[in-house]
Formats: structure tokens, sequence, C-alpha cells
């Protein structure tokens, strides 16, 4: 149903996870490729932001990947850009990961 596409500074920080991170993060994204309708716990729009989250909850703490969408609804799109991750520990760690994101994302579109 979606196409998921995965840069290297997504993978490189995925390998760098637990075990258990790395695995939720695989099965989170077979079902964002597969089911059309994905709860909040796991996908939700980031404010402010042209960005989605993919929230991964592994004891008490999130992992954040950021990506981009060919739509604006993130229910009606067909590919996904996994562009980075980290690990949030607080809300200020937002800024730094959208900064990263957007850079990741330019050489993306531009072929580098």
């Amino acid at each position: 149903m979606r196409e998921i596409e995965i840069t290297e500074n997504c993978l490189e920080f995925i390998d760098a996870q637990s075990k258990r991170v790395s695995l939720k993060f695989f099965q989170l994204i077979e079902v964002i490729s597969e089911v059309k309708i994905v709860n909040s716990n796991f996908v939700k729009k980031l404010q402010s932001s042209p960005f989605y989250e993919l929230r991964i909850k592994a004891g008490n703490e999130y992992r954040v990947i950021l990506f981009a969408i060919d739509h604006l609804n993130f229910n009606e799109c067909k590919k996904v850009i996994c562009l980075n991750g980290f690990q949030k520990k607080s809300t200020k760690d937002y800024q730094k990961a959208i900064k990263t994101a957007e850079g990741i994302l330019e050489k993306y579109l531009s072929g580098e």
C-alpha cells in the first residue's frame, strides 16, 4: 500500500539502538506500509512542521523517527521517507531533530 524508504541517517540511528528498539521499528514500518489508517499512538503530525513522527515506545523512552510524505494527510500518502531518529528526552530535542530532518530531506530531494 505504501512505499517506505529509509535514509542512511535513519538506519544508522536504528542500528545504534537496542535489539528491542530495532525490532519495534521494523514492525512499525511494516504496519505503516500495509495499513492505511495508523493509530496516533504510532504516527503523529508534528505541529508547525511538514513532518510526522513515528513513535517507538521502549521502556520509558520514546525514540522518534521523523519522516516526510507525498501528501498532506498521512492516511492518503503513498510514500514515506524515514529521515532520522533521536531519543526524546525533552520537547527541546524536536527542534534540533527537525533541522536535521530538513537537511536530510533537502539532500534526498536533490539526489545527493
